[in-house]
């Protein structure tokens, strides 16, 4: 289970990959969470846009990020101070196949959301942010209820969107 788990994430931050680098852009897959950095960087020089991107793979109706990997996309953001745009990018992909709490499979329209983070105040004290397969809806869970927390973003059903946000 593991193994097929981990396949479906590793296949998923390939297609990013590779659809960045066949459309000009500059994209690698870092390595994810064992490396403390970002699952795929992507940049585009000509534009000045650097995306630091979060992917996760999912059979779940909902889909976590959690603050950790949140921080270390925000992380490589910061090392990249002369780009003009630069934002966290969540990607989100909903298989086909879903699967309901009690662990019934059952079969459902495949989904991607993908989610430009463009502002985040007081990211440390997100515990999590989630994503809604019925509409891609975010929902940021806080440590400390009294802290306010607020984020900007954009959300795409593509990449092929996301990544002519930018060139209108």
């Amino acid at each position: 289970m593991t193994n097929i788990r981990r396949s479906r994430g590793y296949n998923f931050e390939y297609s990013i990959v590779n659809y960045f680098n066949a459309n000009g852009w500059h994209a690698r897959r870092l390595g994810g969470s064992s490396t403390g950095l970002p699952d795929v960087v992507a940049t585009n020089n000509h534009q000045s846009i650097l995306y630091s991107i979060e992917a996760k793979s999912t059979a779940s109706n909902f889909c976590y990020v959690p603050n950790d990997q949140l921080l270390r996309c925000q992380d490589i953001l910061e090392m990249f101070a002369p780009y003009r745009f630069k934002a966290i990018v969540l990607a989100f992909k909903f298989t086909r196949k879903g699967k309901t709490p009690k662990g019934i499979v059952y079969n459902r329209a495949l989904r991607y959301y993908y989610h430009t983070l463009v502002y985040i105040e007081n990211i440390e004290n997100i515990a999590n942010i989630r994503c809604d397969y019925a509409d891609g809806r975010l929902t940021i869970d806080r440590c400390d209820k009294s802290v306010h927390v607020s984020a900007k973003y954009e959300t795409w059903k593509s990449l092929q969107e996301l990544e002519q946000c930018l060139f209108v």
